[in-house]
């Protein structure tokens, strides 16, 4: 043996964390019992965990609501026909203490000291604007977690479809439902790597920078008309300005990273900025010249007329804009073709490259919630919002009861019409991606300054004589606007059907492919 060999020696096997042990022991169980069950039912669990989630997202405007007309306005009726109901306790200043809370939902006419129930103590926190905030704060964050994760496993199914494979299949049985979810364990039990060059405050600041303005942007945006986590004046401005920051968090991320390829992906994301913003914002300013307001649920409520009633068909003007807002929001998302920040193929992976673990999924989980808040907008803005193609009046003589408000949710209005409309457009946004290539620079912003803003300046000043020309009260064109829009809406019908029958034809001939893939490689593919 040569005087410098050194002797072999056996490596220590790392030692992990009790969390780690806890995550990963609790994981294989959870796989163990779903795994069989999954397998057995899987489409109606995938379906009835959807609308659980759905519903325990919004489960908090419920029990607002059954608080403000079960135990406030009583109270408010109470306090009124005799003052001294109530005693030292005020509903403006403590509260109404859970002895009162409870005799209100019990009824009575009068308020008497009671032993309250548990569901009294649970409700008197409820009564304050604090409680609700952060309540609702909850649901926020919990709405934007179950987006990403269906989001991320729907986008590799979609990507192996359209090049002829499965994508996961086996990570939980059925179409690989828990592939997500192990690559979210996966990427939490990473090594959080900082490099030596970098700029440590800042490249530990730039993921957040990315997550916090994308979940703010939730809190503002109305799922329907008593579905608004805050309702803002200004909802409009206040989400264009979240989705804003998000951006700088992707410069920021390249420069501090100290990379090359970091540095150039920073510097095209700032190139697209300048670029996209005003174009996007200049297309959402038309349906507000339409409607005459920035506030969302109002503009969500002004079409709830029917399909001939929504926004993209109100005039030509709109119809293009509408095109040319989701154009703009695929740069704003970074989705291809406008995917320059990342482009894999030529800067490795861009501003993300010395990223890892858990900053690494903060920057995918603010883009996919990026992603289901453009299509919101574009939802609201020209697509009825949370209304129904059929005309809401329709509706009006189910009733007010539990059971009428359910099916007018389901026929005419309520937050399932606007996830829908924004699943949608989260499928568009993933076909786009995996279809078309991606462009150079250069035409990016050739497209976006060159066409797009001079577009977007011709179709806002359109829309401002349109707008002025229907309130001159002129007969003949109100006949005209109206012919117009109901072409356009027969326009947007055909587009409609067709988008359908392309995907059934293609859902149809799916076995039509080349070699082994005609035959199913695993059941339930």
């Amino acid at each position: 043996m040569s005087q410098f060999a050194v002797p072999w020696r056996e490596k220590p096997e790392p030692s992990h964390g009790f969390v780690s042990s806890f995550i990963v022991a609790l994981a294989k169980g959870i796989y163990a019992i779903a795994t069989p069950i999954v397998t057995r039912f899987p489409g109606s669990i995938l379906l009835s965990a959807v609308v659980a989630s759905c519903f325990l997202v919004w489960a908090h405007a419920l029990l607002f609501s059954y608080v403000d007309t079960a135990v406030l306005e009583r109270a408010a009726e109470v306090g009124a026909a005799n003052p001294n109901a109530f005693g030292y306790f005020s509903p403006s200043t403590w509260g109404l203490p859970p002895s009162v809370i409870g005799t209100l939902l019990a009824g009575d006419a009068a308020v008497e000291g009671q032993s309250p129930g548990l569901l009294s103590y649970l409700l008197w926190p409820v009564q304050f604007g604090f409680t609700r905030d952060m309540i609702a704060f909850g649901a926020i964050f919990a709405w934007f977690n179950i987006v990403p994760v269906y989001v991320i496993w729907w986008e590799r199914k979609v990507a192996g479809r359209i090049q002829s494979r499965l994508g996961p299949m086996r990570v939980g049985g059925w179409h690989g439902w828990a592939q997500s979810p192990a690559d979210g364990i996966k990427l939490v039990l990473k090594e959080d790597f900082i490099p030596d060059a970098a700029d440590s405050i800042l490249f530990r600041a730039a993921p957040y920078f990315a997550i916090i303005p994308s979940a703010l942007a939730f809190v503002a945006l109305p799922f329907g008309v008593t579905y608004i986590f805050r309702e803002v004046d200004v909802a409009l401005v206040f989400i264009l300005a979240m989705l804003g920051i998000e951006v700088m968090s992707v410069i920021l991320g390249g420069w501090a990273s100290n990379n090359k390829w970091s540095v150039y992906g920073g510097m095209r994301e700032a190139c697209q900025m300048v670029a996209y913003e005003i174009p996007m914002g200049m297309a959402l300013l038309v349906p507000v010249v339409c409607v005459g307001s920035l506030s969302l649920k109002y503009i969500g409520e002004v079409q709830a007329d029917g399909w001939f009633s929504w926004l993209a068909f109100r005039n030509p003007f709109a119809f293009v804009a509408f095109v040319t807002y989701f154009i703009a929001s695929l740069a704003s998302c970074k989705r291809a073709p406008f995917d320059l920040p990342e482009a894999e193929s030529e800067l490795v992976a861009g501003f993300l490259t010395e990223y890892s673990g858990f900053r690494w999924a903060l920057f995918f989980f603010a883009e996919y919630a990026a992603m289901f808040v453009v299509g919101g907008l574009a939802t609201i803005m020209f697509l009825g919002g949370w209304n129904s193609p059929i005309p809401s009046d329709w509706g009006a003589g189910l009733g007010e009861s539990i059971w009428a408000k359910g099916l007018k949710g389901i026929l005419f209005s309520g937050p399932i019409w606007f996830i829908l409309k924004c699943v949608f457009f989260l499928f568009l946004q993933l076909w786009v991606r995996w279809t078309l290539p991606r462009i150079r620079l250069d035409q990016v912003l050739y497209a976006c300054v060159q066409v797009l803003l001079p577009l977007t300046m011709v179709l806002l000043f359109g829309t401002t004589l349109w707008v002025w020309a229907s309130e001159s009260g002129n007969a003949t064109w109100d006949v005209i606007a109206s012919i117009v829009s109901k072409v356009l809406g027969i326009v947007g019908l055909a587009f409609g059907f067709g988008f359908v029958a392309i995907a059934g034809y293609g859902f149809y001939h799916r076995r039509r492919l080349v070699g082994n893939l005609v035959i199913d490689p695993l059941p339930g593919s």
